[in-house]
């Protein structure tokens, strides 16, 4: 990958020496994948040695047209090369225009959607906190029901509804005004989760306050893989609607493509009162975050909610050729369905030969359940030594997820799935011999 004259890299240790010495012992992705990388095109990374790694982490989901694209890279450096605003505040520019132009034509006309779109500082979790204060604002209201196993980022306000005792850090934090219920099947098949919600805020007597939002991930990533199903969310978006409160969609991690549409409720025929968008929505792994708002509930007085960075002109303009090039001809949505059955059959095959294992998610937002934290975090282990970067999730991190750029060719989609079976049976048969 490197061309040119460039200066032999120093050892990756000297390297990991800063990091240990200066970085913030916070630092975590790095802990299971200590290589120095340098350089990365598509679905593959290179390190400062050379040595090549196959991504199935696409920064969290934030590189669903994976790496470096070329025509995003193209847009991107003639934006520079001719002294391109990078940064305006929420000021009118040129390449703010252009993407909000594409976005109205190709994603929310072709949809019947009449959001408006506000730009909040540039992370998922400010979208989120924007969401909460707009729904509170409008309704008068400070409850929000949120579910189990939901993530919806770590700052103060999304952090109360995030389940995570991890990223709760309970009791330093207190993290009010927010009701927790169980999301579809946490309680099993044959609870209906939805009927208890709409007994709840219907019962006068429920101890339940009426809530601002409901706030919810049709596929919740960070949680685990679960997976609601149309009718639950359907369900609750008209049970919400009774209850006088705003729908609240957490499209973070499973929009922008992730799950097969570019909104993840489209499925189901929902139409949120409120989106929440980022990562992928920059189309290049620039930080962008966005709040889809229905015209009736845009209430904000001028800067009521704002960021100094909500301008970020660099992400526009990679955002608006990532909509040009994998969304206007619905090229990149026909030719996902193939990946998607691939990724299902690879993992339906590997999760019969592991005792009690089982396949979730949607889309390309898929993964094994392996039952157990450190079994995951064995099988996550032997795939990074085999230079296949992979994470997992769940309450227990029992779920190894495949988080691949939507853009993966098929061949390089096999060879990550062979070295994910390799290592996950390598590791069940290391783990029966220790039990024997």
């Amino acid at each position: 990958m490197r061309t040119g004259h460039q200066p032999a890299p120093r050892s990756a240790a000297s390297h990991s020496d800063v990091f240990t010495r200066r970085e913030s012992r916070v630092r975590s992705y790095c802990r299971n994948h200590p290589a120095v990388f340098d350089t990365a095109r598509g679905s593959l990374l290179w390190d400062t040695d050379g040595h090549e790694y196959l991504d199935f982490l696409a920064g969290a989901g934030s590189l669903n047209y994976g790496h470096n694209d070329p025509d995003l890279a193209a847009a991107l450096i003639e934006h520079i090369r001719r002294g391109g605003l990078a940064h305006g505040l929420d000021l009118h520019t040129r390449a703010k225009q252009r993407f909000l132009e594409a976005f109205e034509a190709i994603v929310l006309a072709p949809r019947g959607l009449d959001h408006r779109v506000q730009f909040t500082g540039p992370t998922g979790t400010n979208a989120v906190e924007a969401a909460l204060k707009l729904a509170r604002k409008v309704t008068g209201r400070r409850n929000v029901v949120a579910f189990t196993n939901g993530f919806h980022g770590v700052s103060q306000g999304a952090l109360a509804a995030t389940g995570n005792a991890h990223h709760r850090m309970a009791p330093a934090l207190s993290l009010p005004d927010v009701t927790r219920l169980p999301y579809d099947g946490y309680l099993g098949a044959e609870l209906d989760t939805a009927q208890l919600l709409e007994r709840l805020l219907t019962d006068p007597s429920s101890g339940v306050d009426a809530p601002a939002a409901v706030l919810l991930e049709t596929v919740q990533g960070e949680g685990g893989l679960n997976v609601a199903s149309p009718d639950w969310l359907r369900r609750v978006a008209a049970i919400t609607k009774a209850a006088g409160a705003l729908l609240v969609v957490d499209d973070i991690q499973a929009g922008c493509g992730r799950t097969g549409s570019f909104f993840s409720f489209e499925p189901a025929g929902l139409t949120p009162d409120l989106v929440t968008l980022s990562k992928s929505l920059s189309g290049f792994g620039l930080p962008m975050a966005a709040l889809l708002v229905r015209p009736e509930w845009d209430r904000w007085q001028p800067g009521e909610h704002n960021g100094t960075f909500r301008g970020n002109a660099h992400a526009f303009v990679t955002a608006h050729a990532a909509l040009e090039k994998f969304w206007a001809d619905g090229s990149l949505e026909a030719a996902l369905p193939a990946r998607i059955a691939l990724v299902t059959d690879r993992l339906t095959e590997l999760a019969a030969r592991l005792p009690g294992a089982r396949v979730k998610g949607r889309g390309l937002m898929q993964g094994i359940d392996v039952g157990h934290g450190w079994a995951a975090a064995e099988i996550c282990r032997r795939a990074a030594a085999a230079s296949l970067i992979i994470e997992s999730a769940g309450p227990n991190d029992e779920v190894v997820k495949v988080l691949a750029p939507l853009t993966t060719p098929e061949p390089l989609l096999h060879r990550g799935l062979d070295i994910l079976a390799d290592a996950a049976l390598g590791a069940a048969l290391a783990a029966e011999r220790v039990a024997s």
